[in-house]
């Protein structure tokens, strides 16, 4: 096997960190990366430093944010009746994006998942509990996690810990997407399509 200078093993190994890219594809940025013009690589090592220096999490929420508090949750025009709890920060962007809901987020940094080591200690459900017995405006807290086993598992025991508080708690509605066939949508997203079915 063929080894790399030390800088571009280095780089390799940092490419490789990030989710979903192997030493093939770490090795293609890095020549990627030395194709370019300097000040474009120089620019790109300040991006990195520049985000970990300026962002953090917000208090509230525990989004990524520039500011002490995120822009939604300092945002008086946001509905505060909702909080849609969601996985991670991402999510948020995604929900946004449709431009339909107005609500606030509280974000769990991750999923019930004990086999790799996270439990309900190391996700921000305590600072949601909390954020509930201190709130006199939430009358709703949507699930918006995903529809896999980790997803489910960490809704069932949210919407266990949640029933002490006179709230609805509600999760998203799982159906067809739009443009699919019918024929390759699998027994339980077609049920739950059939269950969910709306009037025309």
């Amino acid at each position: 096997m063929r080894r790399f200078p030390e800088p571009i093993q280095h780089l390799m190994a940092a490419f490789a960190r990030l989710p979903g890219v192997g030493p093939k594809t770490a090795l293609r940025y890095v020549y990627y990366v030395l194709k370019q013009p300097t000040a474009d690589a120089e620019l790109m090592a300040h991006a990195l430093q520049h985000l970990h220096g300026h962002i953090h999490i917000c208090p509230e929420c525990f989004t990524y944010t520039e500011t002490e508090i995120c822009d939604i949750c300092k945002n008086s025009s946001r509905d505060h009746n909702f909080l849609c709890v969601v996985e991670e920060s991402r999510d948020i962007a995604t929900i946004e994006s449709t431009d339909v809901y107005k609500g606030c987020y509280h974000v769990l940094g991750g999923l019930l998942n004990p086999m790799d080591g996270i439990t309900a200690e190391t996700l921000h459900i305590r600072e949601l509990i909390d954020r509930l017995r201190s709130s006199s405006t939430i009358t709703e807290v949507i699930l918006a996690l995903p529809s896999t086993i980790q997803g489910e598992t960490t809704m069932l025991y949210l919407a266990k810990r949640l029933s002490e508080f006179p709230i609805k708690i509600t999760r998203l509605a799982r159906g067809l997407p739009a443009g699919a066939s019918l024929e390759y949508a699998d027994d339980i997203t077609l049920g739950s399509a059939i269950c969910g079915r709306q009037q025309t």
